[in-house]
């Protein structure tokens, strides 16, 4: 079992800047793959970023993002962060960190762990 917990979400201007964290449960942190989704209301749940476990620095991240948000991760903390700069309104959602001990995917469905949320907000 793992359980997330997010945290670093709140209201700020276009153009601004955030940073995310989930922190992770349990001792098995670096092997799982470890994914930031996001829903904004009335819209599907959305692939943002993801972290594998294999292979040193194996990212990947959605196009509308690509550029803006970094994702890392810390496996002595057992913590999960998402950088995200140049703040959009568009960007607004509640934003869910998530985990799985396979490969993952940009697919919800492959994840087995997720946390409640935090809302972010830009205003233009």
């Amino acid at each position: 079992q793992v359980q997330l917990v997010e945290s670093g979400g709140r209201l700020v201007q276009a153009g601004g800047s955030l940073r995310l964290s989930c922190a992770a449960s349990g001792r098995t942190f670096s092997r799982y793959t470890m994914a930031w989704f996001r829903q904004a209301p009335g819209k599907e749940r959305e692939f943002v970023a993801a972290s594998a476990w294999f292979g040193v620095g194996t990212t990947a991240y959605a196009d509308s993002v690509k550029g803006r948000f970094t994702i890392s991760r810390d496996n002595a903390k057992n913590t999960l962060y998402l950088q995200m700069n140049s703040l959009k309104p568009e960007d607004t959602a509640v934003y869910y960190c998530a985990a799985t001990a396979y490969s993952g995917s940009t697919s919800r469905n492959a994840y087995d762990y997720w946390g409640q949320g935090t809302q972010v907000t830009v205003s233009s």
